[in-house]
């Protein structure tokens, strides 16, 4: 019994060992971060190597994480081997002394592998995704935006990649990290070829996820609201193409829809046929690109004899 028990408990210890030596999948995602995939299985242990630089490499080197000196056990060297368990990643900064001069640092986040099992961004309700994008006309400008779940908050950005045909499209990040401006620079009159990709990398304390959406801009077109919308005598109602839409207007065509409600009602009503004996209405307008049958623009209303 006693033989079978020191069995049990020698395997026991080398599956231990054996877990927190396993190879680490790592991927180098920009300068100075690091990422670790591992599977979606709790009690992963990986060993992760870090360096502080070449230039340090004959230098006593002491490490902390997030701030804080690791002693247990102590990290030093140029070259050190740090253990992730689970998520429990995170910035590891190199420094001449233990409360010396700040050398450098890697910043180790975990994504999963597969990843997908997302929890940062919410998944839009029209069926979008989790990254939302739009343009007013064909100029290449447009935005993708994204909504945080409420328990990640305090999710970061680390990244945006957006390219065409493997050529890079410049991007800027909104001021609250919700959002992204990119401008492509494809001839409006070009036709398309290749879709535009935009992925997104945000990051929650230690733990990473990539979001990815692919689209012509065509796809994504949305006029903006119809200027100059006057309703006269005779029940005439008269607006204007949006500034921002492109001309020729033979060439960068739009179709309107129109609606008369109720005038308690919303311009969303689209099943109201117009009595005649109701003299209270509200006349509602929108438009998109004729040629791509693409999303409508906003409703934009007037009352008309309210």
């Amino acid at each position: 019994m006693h033989t079978l028990l020191l069995m049990v408990l020698c395997a026991a210890l080398h599956c231990a060992s054996s877990d927190s030596h396993q190879d680490a999948d790592i991927e180098t995602l920009m300068d100075n971060v690091l990422v670790l995939r591992v599977p979606h299985s709790p009690g992963t242990r990986f060993h992760v190597p870090l360096i502080c630089g070449e230039a340090h490499q004959n230098q006593p080197v002491f490490w902390k994480k997030n701030g804080i000196r690791l002693l247990l056990p102590p990290l030093e060297g140029n070259q050190v081997s740090v253990l992730v368990e689970e998520m429990d990643a995170g910035n590891y900064s190199c420094h001449l002394s233990p409360d010396g001069q700040y050398l450098n640092h890697t910043l180790v986040l975990v994504r999963l592998n597969p990843d997908n099992m997302s929890v940062i961004l919410e998944e839009s309700d029209s069926g979008e995704g989790h990254i939302q994008c739009s343009g007013h006309n064909y100029n290449g400008s447009f935005h993708c935006g994204w909504t945080r779940q409420p328990s990640r908050s305090r999710a970061a950005v680390l990244l945006v990649r957006a390219e065409r045909n493997s050529v890079e499209i410049p991007c800027e990040l909104d001021a609250d990290g919700s959002g992204v401006s990119c401008q492509d620079a494809k001839c409006i009159f070009e036709e398309e070829r290749h879709r535009i990709s935009v992925t997104v990398y945000i990051h929650s304390v230690s733990r990473l996820e990539g979001y990815t959406t692919a689209f012509y801009l065509r796809d994504i077109v949305r006029p903006e609201h119809l200027p100059n919308l006057s309703y006269s005598e005779g029940g005439l109602f008269t607006w204007d193409n949006p500034d921002s839409w492109q001309k020729p207007c033979s060439f960068f065509s739009l179709e309107f829809e129109v609606l008369v409600v109720y005038h308690e009602e919303t311009c969303d009503v689209n099943n109201y046929t117009v009595s005649v004996k109701n003299k209270k209405y509200v006349f509602c307008v929108r438009a998109r690109d004729k040629h791509t049958q693409g999303p409508w623009g906003d409703w934009i209303f007037i009352c008309g004899t309210c």
